[in-house]
């Protein structure tokens, strides 16, 4: 979502925008500020919660580059990324032979945390007995790689993100308690970007410049006209859909890159609004065909209980197709819960 760098220990680092831009004029990140600024001032474990692309990682980075570990190792580990069978040895290393293929011993994620942060994106998708491990880890400091006898002692600031309703998690089963309590001392929720309308000039203009920087490209900058129709989208994707669209509007310029925003419908009619905001024709054209093709798409998953494929058939458009255009269109695959 930001302007990659290189770093050490395999993780993506990336550069961090300036507090306004992150930060932006809204009332909803003023409140994430604060609270994210009291949190740098201790150790004690803090909750990302979110929509998938509201900046939960970029907020972690924050964090660390601002407290008191600075000067260790920001360490990510994807817990949604990578399988449960190997997330363990990922986590907290292995020795030597302990089991086929184990030539040599590694040192995990946790051990490189150490004077540092450890950041565990996702972390509903950590199993049962990774949530116990984890648990112990936290209540003492002290862990044993995979085959090993000693326990290792580390000092890590622990940061974990989620985009699910632990809560909900919890009552069904699927997550621990006890270890939730343990990592949600300080809880900081992220807004969707539809909520923080006000910041969406700002981002687009530091992502506008991030890209002709990345790319060595110049582009046009973004009229207001534009920037009003992006200020009343429904973003799906949140920021990392706004740094999506800079992007394509840096490399292949305004008149292609707003015809190709997915997913979004906007929260007011456009066609009666476009004379008083001044929305181009084109916007409003492809805006109305995008929500005329959603509301297809929705009436024929009803029509056949969900059934994609006979969804995809009455269409005339390949299951495939129909995957990829349910997604771009923001609708879910599966049939919604009974109510």
């Amino acid at each position: 979502m930001y302007t990659k760098t290189a770093t050490t220990n395999g993780d993506t680092g990336r550069t961090l925008p300036p507090d306004a831009v992150l930060f932006g004029r809204s009332e909803a990140m003023a409140a994430v500020r604060l609270r994210a600024t009291k949190t740098c001032q201790t150790s004690i474990p803090v909750l990302l919660c979110g929509d998938a692309g509201t900046g939960k990682e970029t907020i972690a980075r924050w964090i660390h580059r601002h407290s008191s570990n600075a000067d260790g190792e920001f360490v990510k580990v994807n817990c949604a990324a990578i399988p449960n069978s190997l997330l363990e040895s990922e986590l907290f290393g292995y020795e030597k032979g302990a089991f086929t293929g184990a030539h040599r011993t590694k040192p995990g994620r946790v051990e490189l945390a150490h004077n540092g942060t450890l950041f565990l994106d996702e972390i509903t998708d950590l199993e049962m007995g990774l949530q116990s491990k984890l648990l112990q880890f936290l209540q003492d400091g002290r862990f044993s790689r995979i085959g090993g006898d000693s326990e290792t002692v580390v000092e890590t600031r622990l940061i974990c993100a989620s985009n699910k309703n632990l809560e909900k998690e919890i009552e069904e089963g699927r997550f621990r308690a006890d270890l939730f309590y343990r990592i949600s001392v300080i809880q900081i929720h992220l807004p969707k970007l539809q909520q923080r309308a006000e910041d969406i000039p700002m981002l687009a203009e530091y992502f506008r410049g991030s890209y002709e920087r990345q790319f060595s490209k110049r582009s046009e900058p973004v009229g207001l006209e534009v920037l009003r129709y992006l200020q009343n989208l429904n973003w799906h994707g949140n920021i990392r859909e706004l740094a999506n669209a800079m992007a394509r509007h840096v490399l292949i310029g305004p008149e292609a890159a707003w015809g190709q925003i997915p997913g979004m419908a906007p929260r007011r009619k456009w066609a009666s609004a476009g004379a008083e905001s001044g929305v181009p024709l084109r916007l409003v054209a492809n805006e109305a065909i995008r929500e005329m093709e959603r509301r297809a798409i929705l009436e024929a998953l009803q029509a056949h209980k969900w059934n994609r494929r006979k969804a995809a058939e009455a269409l005339k458009i390949s299951y495939r197709a129909l995957i990829y255009k349910i997604r771009d269109a923001g609708l879910s695959s599966r049939r919604p819960p009974a109510t």
